[in-house]
């Protein structure tokens, strides 16, 4: 267990350790802010949207609690409501990340690329762009349809007393957390040949806390609109020095 939270601690430290590093880049900065506070500006459309039409939204789903007392039916309400902001904020986080990274591929894999020639040369990926982008986007859907899965999961579980109030928002942020990981170190393995997402997530489970503790915050932090204007570069920044640790580089 203390192994765990040391792992875990070393994981949070790689956020100020990406502070550290991105402040000394003001430019790319400043470009890498650039794709978030678009997406946030979608993003924040569509949980406007959501919670304008969450009452009828949830009335739709509940007609089997038009019989019961007002105080059973409104219990029930209220958790499908909180259960179906929090299944569509997972998946928002998820996809936010992947447009976000879609929009501005350019500008963080120039930034990952920056971190890392403080540790030396950079590799490079000799490939032709239109296998890059079809391999991009494939692997942006399956992501974002892993994430969709989860989200239902959670969405059914949520619906268990205790479980749905306590487990289910702390393996929410887990999860997507974990999917969070996968997209971070994407530059740096793929700069080294590492395409597949397989071996993304081989490396993520030799570290698995220390993974948790740099995604889990982050991702946190990137469900709360606007915030990953800032979040977004230095997290890119933390994943490229956690994608050197987990590939035995020196990263400090």
């Amino acid at each position: 267990m203390v192994a765990a939270v040391r792992e875990f601690l070393a994981g949070v430290r790689l956020l100020g350790r990406g502070l550290a590093l991105i402040t000394r880049r003001p430019r790319l900065f400043w470009m890498g802010a650039i794709p978030p506070a678009i997406t946030s500006v979608l993003f924040l459309g569509v949980l406007i949207a959501l919670f304008a039409q969450l009452p009828d939204l949830v009335g739709w789903l509940t007609p089997f609690a038009d019989g019961w007392s007002s105080g059973a039916a409104n219990l029930v309400r209220v958790l499908i409501g909180v259960a179906t902001v929090g299944g569509v904020s997972l998946v928002m986080v998820i996809s936010f990340t992947t447009l976000t990274l879609a929009l501005g591929s350019p500008i963080y894999d120039k930034l990952s690329e920056s971190v890392e020639r403080e540790f030396g040369e950079v590799k490079e990926l000799d490939e032709p762009i239109t296998r890059g982008a079809a391999r991009a986007v494939r692997q942006s859907a399956g992501l974002i349809a892993a994430s969709a899965l989860g989200a239902l999961i959670l969405f059914g579980g949520s619906f268990i007393p205790v479980v749905g109030q306590i487990v289910v928002p702390v393996v929410s942020a887990m999860f997507g957390g974990w999917i969070l990981g996968v997209e971070l170190i994407g530059s740096a393995f793929e700069r080294r040949g590492l395409l597949r997402i397989a071996d993304r997530r081989s490396a993520l489970r030799r570290k698995r806390f220390r993974v948790l503790g740099l995604a889990v915050p982050t991702f946190l932090l990137l469900a709360v609109p606007f915030v990953g204007v800032v979040v977004f570069p230095v997290a890119t920044a933390a994943g490229t020095l956690l994608a050197r640790e987990l590939l035995d580089e020196p990263a400090r």
